[in-house]
């Protein structure tokens, strides 16, 4: 790539940037008391955006240096605060922040492309259980100290795309006739996502030791 484009890519990020920059600014002037579905627009907005800038920015390291792309996309998963453990029988899954809504799913690029890097980077140093019949519980964990209206329904968030990825690495098959799913909505310190998946025996044991908490 010669250094024209990088440049001319460079000025269409840097004018995302500043829309963003824009739209961080209104919602720091939006009440969000009086507002919340105008928040939320600018909110939705900002995010993408920010999503957008990423993964362009991405295409650009892929395209002008030698960075391999596998390399990159397991330090964004770190970055991100992607985590993947086995424990217990139960393997999990932790995500940054809620699942978006799925008329809001433009492109799961920004995301899913470091969760295949975690995933295999975990798979490099630990033996994967491969799940025939299982529950897939949802943990959706909203930040405790943000309203409570916050909370959405489960049939509006987008789900399959994050399964499939997991499921590639750990199910058979997460067909509906041998996976069940669960959610469950939770308040804690920060606004995640927990993806566990275990054997139909051990589903009434994790459920009781979360009731417990």
């Amino acid at each position: 790539m010669n250094r024209s484009t990088v440049s001319r890519r460079i000025s269409s990020i840097l004018d995302d940037i500043q829309r963003l920059t824009n739209a961080l600014y209104a919602m720091n002037t939006t009440d969000l008391q009086r507002y919340p579905d105008n928040y939320e627009v600018l909110s939705t907005d900002a995010a993408l955006r920010a999503e957008g800038i990423a993964c362009r920015l991405r295409h650009l390291i892929y395209a002008s240096t030698t960075s391999p792309k596998a390399e990159y996309l397991t330090s964004a998963a770190n970055t991100q605060g992607i985590s993947v453990r086995c424990k217990d029988g139960i393997f999990e899954v932790t995500l940054p922040g809620l699942l978006p809504k799925r008329k809001m799913w433009q492109s799961g690029e920004y995301l899913l492309e470091p969760l295949g890097a975690a995933l295999t980077q975990y798979a490099r140093g630990h033996p994967l259980p491969r799940f025939r019949h299982c529950v897939i519980a949802f943990s959706h964990i909203y930040d405790q100290e943000l309203p409570e209206r916050r909370i959405r329904d489960y049939d509006n968030l987008e789900l399959k795309q994050i399964q499939d990825v997991i499921a590639a690495f750990v199910l058979t098959d997460d067909t509906g006739g041998l996976c069940d799913t669960y959610h469950t909505t939770e308040l804690g310190a920060v606004d995640c996502t927990r993806i566990s998946i275990m054997e139909p025996s051990r589903f009434p044991v994790w459920l009781a030791e979360k009731e417990t908490l």
